[in-house]
């Protein structure tokens, strides 16, 4: 039978439930078991693919396409797995599901109600999906961690926390286990506890009562023994039940944390953990990511050599807009053992216009530029900010700074070059000019012009290397020489294949294409010291142990000449895809099987709207 946990919240949302579902589960892989996780958003939209990034922070793409909450690319990097777009449910999907049954005559004439029709859904999802395989071993998982978005009390939320009051009793006591996490607001030094008893009562009165209470403090002292002793008394729980997660230098340590108060005994013990049986593989398996772990966050602390990178973008205002950039970044630097410094760098901030209106935050932006090791343009959308991207790629490209562009920052290194090389100078994308004399960028033939949600080019693909290039392609070395490399993708736009011809006989090499040599998916310079460009999204697949290939190439040139072939050469020996060994197939293969998943899973509802043409 499979534990569930779960893991609501209550006071603010926001504080930081996503890393602790995230640690739990780690640490329950580091005790040998197979976990699984679910993030429900009660949210009415169907997916976040439509929702801006400034507001929820970064659209996560899964293999599968699903574009997803960022929270489920925190459950893949610490736990290791791969999830499917079901492992995210939001209250669109459950009522359009429910809805569709009901069209369909699947309610027998019966009156359709939250309670049953919507909960039993609800709970009905979370049993098939937490049944699923994830990761390497092909079986079922042992433990799902269900994350609840929101705080508890918010009506949209109201649905899915009856649910899981019911959801208790289907699967048992022994069986499911509830981890609220409150705000203990730390005043001039005096923590108080008034908040968390109040969401504990109000939790308790919608019929669930937790087993651990999460006190998390915004500041770096721990839980005093005496709040931790007033909680537990006001909150009806023991004293062992109550833990403390306050700030600390990294989100890496909070596995460690929640270790150290003996969060994992007491769930062994509520849970009856030590029922599952558990092979001397999974066990050994467990003790070598303990270690690991242990000694990527040891070694943190003892780093005094930086990097910096210039993260030129259009989102910047909110940091969670770029969270799986800047984990790959971490990453990065974890390995090459520097500690990383980004400076955040609105891209319309590089702009002549500023120049003009704001000369001060204009001088600001561009010293941030000149004075990093490398320079990075993540993907966005539409036309602002672009030139500001495009002239920091003009500098990485003259300077011979490293250089790495993602999605758009691909296409506008595209742009760059005919632009400044070619002297196409009213060179552009379709997507800023629909009536482009000179469109090096366009929209994809097979992409929906009227459907917005679901319809890019999505999930994981496959880019085959061109021959000849393993000699030289930095690319290529840092996938280990493979031939082959899958990533995730997410855009509507293209270069334009009129141009390629053209933009490769003057020095810009497209070493990667698709299986048919039509869509240019990686680009590189010879005689650049790093200056890479992908079309696909390499971000959403990186690991703490097992960086992302394109942004450790960048971190390391970025560091020194020294450092990057030292890491060419460890990629050549080392380097393992983060991907399932049955999902690395052709595109063709890849669509069909994401159709299926479609007609034969709960998504099935999908079909009409949301599969391209």
């Amino acid at each position: 039978m499979t534990k569930y946990i779960l893991v609501s919240g209550g006071v603010v949302s926001g504080i930081g439930k996503g890393v602790i579902a995230s640690s739990t589960g780690l640490l329950l892989k580091t005790a040998g078991l197979k976990v699984t996780a679910i993030k429900i958003d009660p949210y009415m939209n169907i997916d976040a693919g439509t929702m801006a990034p400034t507001e929820h922070g970064e659209v996560y793409v899964l293999n599968d396409g699903g574009e997803v909450d960022l929270d489920l690319g925190n459950y893949e990097r610490y736990l290791n797995v791969t999830l499917s777009r079901d492992n995210n449910i939001t209250t669109g999907k459950i009522y359009r599901h429910v809805i569709n049954k009901e069209r369909e005559g699947e309610y027998l004439g019966k009156t359709v109600q939250i309670v049953p029709h919507i909960t039993n859904a609800i709970q009905d999802w979370i049993e098939r999906v937490a049944k699923i395989p994830v990761d390497e071993s092909g079986e079922e998982p042992d433990v799902c961690i269900v994350e609840l978005g929101g705080t508890v009390g918010d009506i949209e939320s109201a649905p899915f926390v009856e649910a899981m009051r019911q959801f208790q009793f289907r699967v048992g006591y022994e069986n499911f286990a509830l981890i609220h996490v409150s705000l203990v607001p730390d005043l001039h030094g005096e923590q108080k506890t008034k908040p968390t008893q109040t969401t504990v009562h109000s939790l308790r009165g919608l019929g669930l009562l937790p087993d651990l209470i999460a006190c998390r403090l915004l500041v770096p002292q721990p839980l005093q023994p005496a709040t931790k002793a007033k909680i537990s008394m006001f909150c009806h729980v023991s004293s062992e039940q109550v833990f403390g997660v306050h700030d600390v230098s990294s989100v890496y340590h909070v596995p460690l944390l929640l270790k150290s108060q003996g969060i994992i005994e007491f769930l062994r013990k509520r849970l009856r953990l030590d029922t599952i049986p558990i092979t001397k593989e999974m066990a050994a398996k467990g003790a070598s990511l303990e270690k690991r772990w242990k000694d990527l966050t040891s070694g943190q602390e003892r780093l005094f050599e930086t990097v910096t990178i210039a993260l030129v973008g259009k989102y910047t205002d909110l940091k969670d807009s770029y969270m799986s950039v800047t984990k790959s970044l971490e990453h990065s630097a974890f390995r090459i053992h520097r500690k990383l410094i980004i400076n955040w760098v609105e891209s319309s901030d590089l702009e002549p216009e500023t120049q003009e209106n704001n000369p001060a935050k204009y001088h600001d932006a561009w010293r941030a530029v000149v004075r990093a090791g490398g320079i990075l343009v993540p993907g966005g959308f539409g036309n602002r900010g672009t030139e500001g991207m495009i002239l920091a790629i003009k500098y990485a490209r003259e300077q011979k700074i490293p250089f790495l562009g993602i999605c758009l920052g691909f296409q506008l290194a595209v742009i760059e070059w005919a632009r400044h090389v070619l002297e196409i100078h009213d060179g552009t994308s379709s997507e800023f000019d629909a009536e482009a004399k000179h469109p090096l960028i366009i929209f994809m033939p097979e992409i929906s012009k009227t459907h917005m949600g679901g319809t890019m080019r999505l999930g994981l693909r496959p880019t085959v290397f061109e021959e000849g290039t393993e000699s030289w392609s930095h690319a290529r070395k840092l996938y280990g020489g493979a031939d082959w490399i899958w990533e995730r993708h997410r855009h509507r736009y293209e270069v334009n294949p009129k141009y390629v011809d053209q933009l490769t006989n003057s020095g810009l090499i497209f070493s990667g294409k698709d299986e048919k040599g039509e869509r240019m998916q990686v680009l590189e310079l010879r005689d650049h010291p790093y200056f890479l460009g992908l079309q696909a999204h390499p971000e959403f697949c990186t690991r703490p142990l097992n960086p992302s290939p394109p942004f450790l190439g960048l971190v390391a040139a970025s560091a020194s000449p020294a450092v990057f072939v030292e890491q060419l050469e460890h990629q050549r020996l080392n380097f393992q895809p983060p991907h399932p060994t049955d999902a690395m197939v052709s595109e063709a293969i890849l669509r069909n099987d994401i159709t299926e998943v479609l007609v034969n899973g709960t998504a099935r509802d999908l079909i009409a709207s949301e599969t391209p043409a």
